[in-house]
């Protein structure tokens, strides 16, 4: 009898239909899995805004744990949530085929408001991405902190006096919740990773990475690998405005980057297209040019506004 492989998961309802979905394409291949809960810190404290918890990891640093103290065998993220460099001991045995890479826009009544110049409409989001496009796009708005799992995230949109809160398409969609009164921010970039599941494995584990090996999708896997290379390059995590996507159509990349200061008002982008067989390494020379084209200005700036902060939030 074969030992079960025991995935990691969160609690919420998106990660457990994650999860679900890792233990069915293994159990595809005739090998046992089953599912084992971890809270994370993200999950526990929903009150502090992302930004400030100093949020490289705060979602997965728990499953790494346990899987660094053989609590389970293999753990299973939301990519855009995973440090680019992964802790000591934990290798990435598989991407999955990437779902729906947007964002969206649930609001309550009407989205006629966004075209009204004079009307300050009252957003919710967590994500300092998120805020800092919305913002470039809509000065006058005002942004509200919203934590928590999706389902927290939409109760709260129906209780608060807010016209809107911003989603990740995927998120709401694997689990049927997306909203009718809901758009799709096509014009908004989305985090790097976004859309796509990693599992990760202990390094010197064969059988899991085995296991694993057959769910990675090459495509998204190095689509993927372009955008954190790009997001590594400019030291970015969740408290830096930064987005990126890597495209594949017909034998070539298409790539989009950019880097906003925190109020959105300024902006720093770039754009490649060039052959697959020619595009390893894109992401980083694509950071490096938008740093000397004015996006070291604003990553300097977004660094010396966040000193203060860690340094008081370290006291």
């Amino acid at each position: 009898m074969h030992t079960p492989i025991r995935i990691g998961t969160r609690e919420s309802q998106l990660a457990v239909w994650q999860a679900t979905q890792v233990k069915e394409l293994i159990s595809q291949q005739g090998i046992i899995a089953e599912l084992v809960f971890i809270k994370s810190e993200g999950d526990i404290d929903l009150k502090t805004p992302l930004y400030e918890m100093g949020v490289q990891g705060v979602f997965t640093r728990s499953l790494d744990s346990a899987l660094l103290n053989n609590r389970i065998d293999i753990a299973v993220h939301s990519m855009k949530d995973v440090p680019t460099q992964l802790p000591q001991g934990i290798r990435q045995a598989a991407v999955l085929k990437r779902g729906p890479v947007y964002d969206l826009l649930v609001y309550k009544t009407d989205p006629a408001f966004l075209a009204q110049k004079e009307y300050i409409a009252h957003i919710a989001t967590s994500s300092i991405r998120r805020k800092a496009q919305w913002l470039h796009k809509y000065p006058g708005h005002q942004i509200h902190n919203l934590r928590g799992n999706v389902n927290t995230r939409l109760r709260r949109l129906e209780e608060e006096s807010w016209d809107a809160a911003i989603f990740a398409q995927a998120g709401l969609e694997r689990i049927h919740l997306r909203p009718e009164k809901s758009l799709l921010l096509d014009w908004m970039l989305p985090a790097p990773a976004q859309g796509a599941i990693m599992i990760v494995s202990r390094e010197e584990d064969e059988i899991a990475a085995n296991a694993c090996d057959p769910l990675n999708d090459p495509d998204t896997a190095f689509c993927t690998q372009i955008e954190r290379e790009f997001l590594r390059t400019l030291l970015g995590g969740c408290s830096t405005p930064i987005s990126a996507l890597a495209e594949i159509e017909d034998d070539e990349l298409f790539f989009r980057g950019h880097i906003l200061s925190l109020d959105g008002h300024e902006k720093v982008e770039v754009e490649k297209i060039l052959p697959i067989d020619r595009a390893a390494g894109i992401g980083r020379l694509a950071a490096e040019e938008l740093l000397e084209n004015g996006g070291k200005a604003i990553a300097d700036s977004i660094r010396a506004a966040a000193a203060p902060a860690s340094a008081s939030h370290n006291s």
